[in-house]
């Protein structure tokens, strides 16, 4: 090399200088902004999504009801089995819960993997819950479990790419499963 070199010295005053800037500023904050869409709290009831209803709209209990709309011909057999999908009482506030995460699941951004067994966590949740016989503690503990260790890498921001709000969304659903069983 001709006629330049490196002083050594000034750099190391330079970054001691410039650390010691640093220390009395605290730490530097970036606020990071997506393009994905903000997810809505959980148990607001809305998903955040528009639907558009192209046929009838139902507002209200219409259990064990059978309709069919705009079609030629139809043939409809119906089954009823006492209490098949009742949630099992005390158990409401968490199928509310667990109902509201599914929903809100295929916006949080996950891949498809970590998506599907999250969702099927959560239905192992409500397939516990639901039916005709009382929950077993044991297994729905289990499944709890398995739901809140799928939300954890979203909670803890290990998973990059994912919907603003994220990691709060992730952390209110695993603090209403906490305590349950």
């Amino acid at each position: 090399m001709g006629g330049s070199s490196i002083d050594k010295r000034a750099i190391a005053k330079f970054t001691k200088d410039l650390q010691r800037e640093f220390d009395k500023q605290g730490p530097i904050r970036i606020p990071v902004e997506t393009d994905m869409p903000e997810l809505p709290p959980l148990g607001s009831g809305s998903s955040g999504t528009t639907v558009n209803n192209y046929g009838p709209v139902f507002h209200g209990d219409v259990s064990g009801a059978q309709i069919a709309w705009n079609n030629e011909t139809v043939t409809q057999n119906q089954q009823n089995a006492t209490n098949t999908s009742t949630v099992a009482p005390g158990y409401e506030p968490l199928a509310k819960l667990v109902t509201d995460l599914l929903e809100q699941l295929p916006q949080v951004g996950l891949d498809e993997q970590d998506r599907l067994e999250t969702a099927e966590a959560a239905n192992d949740v409500l397939k516990e819950i639901t039916g005709v016989e009382s929950p077993e503690p044991g297994k729905l503990r289990r499944a709890i479990n398995l739901l809140r260790g799928a939300l954890s890498p979203i909670r803890d921001g290990l998973i990059t790419g994912l919907a603003a709000g994220a990691e709060d969304w992730a952390k209110a659903a695993i603090a209403g499963l906490t305590g349950v069983s």
